[in-house]
C-alpha cells in the first residue's frame, strides 16, 4: 500500500485487492542523487498508510498490556505492604465493618487502581518513543474513530447472549482484524434483527 494514500478511505484500502507492478526491462531505475531531488521526495515521508497505521495501533495496545501487568502486581503489594501493617482490632470497627474486610478491600483496591493505570503509563511511555510520528498518528486516529462510529452497531440491543463485539474497536491491529472486526458488525446486526423479529 503506497504511502502517498493518506486521504484515502479505510474501507477503500480494505476492498481493494493488492496488484503486482512488473517495470519494464529497458527502464532504467533513476535514482534522487540532487538535493532537489531528495526534496521531492521527502513529502511522501509525511504521510501514514492505513496498514502502517494499524500495525502502529496494535504495538500501541501491546505497550498499554505489558505496562499493566507490572502495575496491578505493584498496586497490590503496596496495598498489601500497607494495610498488612496495620494491626486489625476486632473490637473497633471501621465505618461499622470489622477491620479485615475493610483492610482488604482497600488492599484489593490498590491493584485496581493499578489496573486502570497501566495502560496510561504504557501510553504514555509509547507516546515517548514516537514522538516525531505522534502527529500523523493522532490524524489517523480521528479518521479511525470515524470509521468505528460509522460501522458500529447500536449497542441497545446487547444481552447476555448477544454482547457487543469490541464496540470501540480496540482490539483492531492490522487490516485482517478490521475486516473480522466488520464482519462481526454486520453478524451482530443479523443476530439482534433475528431475536427483534422473534419478540414480534
Amino acid at each position: 500500500m503506497s504511502l502517498s494514500s493518506r486521504s484515502r478511505p479505510l474501507a477503500q484500502a480494505v476492498s481493494t485487492p493488492s496488484r503486482v507492478f512488473k517495470r519494464p526491462q529497458n527502464l532504467a531505475i533513476r535514482r534522487p542523487y540532487s538535493s532537489q531531488a531528495k526534496a521531492d521526495v521527502s513529502p511522501e515521508k509525511n504521510t501514514l498508510s492505513w496498514a502502517e497505521y494499524l500495525t502502529i495501533r496494535g504495538r500501541k495496545r501491546r505497550w498499554e498490556i505489558a505496562a499493566t501487568i507490572p502495575s496491578t502486581l505493584l498496586g497490590f503489594g503496596a496495598g498489601t505492604a500497607y494495610f498488612g501493617g496495620h494491626e486489625i482490632d476486632a473490637t473497633k470497627p471501621i465505618f461499622g465493618f470489622d477491620p479485615l474486610y475493610v483492610y482488604g478491600f482497600a488492599t484489593l483496591s490498590c491493584g485496581g487502581i493499578g489496573y486502570l493505570l497501566g495502560p496510561i503509563i504504557g501510553s504514555t511511555f509509547w507516546r515517548l518513543t514516537h514522538r516525531r510520528s505522534l502527529a500523523l498518528i493522532e490524524a489517523r486516529d480521528r479518521e479511525f474513530h470515524h470509521h468505528i462510529v460509522k460501522n458500529r452497531v447500536d449497542p441497545r440491543a446487547q444481552s447476555a447472549t448477544n454482547p457487543v463485539p469490541d464496540f470501540y474497536g480496540e482490539k483492531i491491529g492490522s487490516l485482517r482484524q478490521y475486516r473480522q472486526w466488520l464482519r462481526d458488525q454486520a453478524r451482530y446486526k443479523r443476530k439482534s434483527t433475528w431475536i427483534e423479529d422473534d419478540k414480534l
